[in-house]
């Protein structure tokens, strides 16, 4: 066996859930492919998936590990350099160094701030573990909120499921995420809008949300986030409606299917999606802009292109290259 392959790996499953999936199951995967560690996949909250590791008696510690405490998670796992976990579970190890990704940034806003979230990152951290931003934005969030230093951090984005190209779609696919108001303010003039082309609006949120849009009355076809990728075969422009607190892992999975993506601009898709998704400061500008998006063939041409080479530089293999060097810097430094 080869040095590379005997590194070991435990990645936890629990969690970083986005539109399209579970992104820690494609990096997963995407891992696995590289043929240069040898991967232990386990689950801190949930029942094991055929092949992961059995954790004894887990119900009792995942309430623990929550908090950053109860008994260390190396105990149940197989030999590995390095543990990988991205979920609301963040437990103790023994002597294997952890890693953490913070892929959500509400919990650490004041508006939302769930105080566990925050001392159980610092603790965690202050017994050496290292925090994984997904975009250079959130780290300095990360390390404002927390007050660590930023030899703690590191910026990888998660892995993005390639999609099939779509070659004749016809609705408005409109993604939500952390957005109530700016949602329902736009339904009414979307739907105009569509109804004039003979679309579809389709909006893919939270359960919670759904409800609130089917309140409306309108002719609002509703997807849940585990049916965004088939509402995604069918969009002709995605609108990707976000505070900015999630990685938009959406937006870039439209990209890769070449699919015109509309985005508000802040902080962190200026610095992911500028030049291959079209971004706006005010949602007045929304319906101008779809209306081009919509009809102006050269644009679209121009936007597929661009946002298809964008899209790969966050595709599932490219992560698991980026997670591994860090994988492998983090075991140096710790021993």
């Amino acid at each position: 066996m080869s040095d590379e392959t005997a590194f070991r790996v435990a990645l936890d499953l629990d969690g970083s859930l986005e539109s399209l999936g579970n992104s820690m199951t494609d990096l997963a995967t995407a891992l696995e492919a590289t043929g240069r560690c040898r991967l232990v996949r386990f689950q801190s909250e949930s029942r094991p998936d055929p092949g992961s590791a059995r954790l004894l008696l887990r119900p009792l510690w995942t309430p623990w590990w929550r908090y950053g405490r109860g008994p260390a998670v190396d105990r149940f796992l197989p030999p590995v350099d390095v543990i990988h976990v991205a979920g609301l579970a963040t437990p103790p190890t023994n002597a294997v160094p952890l890693v953490i990704s913070v892929d959500d940034l509400r919990p650490l806003r004041g508006e939302t701030k769930r105080f566990v979230r925050i001392s159980q990152l610092r603790r965690a951290v202050n017994a050496g573990a290292v925090l994984v931003a997904s975009t250079r934005r959130a780290s300095h969030e990360v390390q404002e909120v927390l007050g660590v230093d930023a030899s703690r951090l590191a910026v990888v984005p998660p892995a993005v499921p390639t999609v099939a190209p779509v070659l004749d779609g016809g609705d408005v696919v409109v993604n939500v995420t952390g957005l109530v108001e700016p949602l329902l303010n736009l339904l009414p003039g979307l739907v105009r809008f569509a109804q004039a082309r003979e679309a579809r609006v389709v909006v893919i949120a939270s359960a919670s949300l759904i409800q609130r849009v089917k309140s409306l009355g309108l002719n609002v076809t509703t997807r849940t986030r585990r049916e965004a990728r088939d509402a995604l075969r069918e969009a002709r422009v995605v609108l990707h409606l976000s505070d900015g607190a999630r990685f938009p892992s959406f937006a870039i999975a439209a990209l890769s299917a070449g699919v015109p993506t509309l985005a508000r601009a802040t902080s962190i898709n200026r610095e992911l999606l500028s030049g291959a998704a079209v971004l706006i400061d005010d949602d007045g500008e929304v319906h101008d802009v779809l209306e081009d998006l919509w009809s102006n063939e050269p644009r679209r041409a121009l936007l597929t292109a661009a946002g298809q080479d964008r899209a790969g530089d966050f595709a599932p293999a490219v992560a698991a290259r980026e997670y591994l060097a860090l994988y492998r810097e983090v075991a140096r430094s710790s021993r």
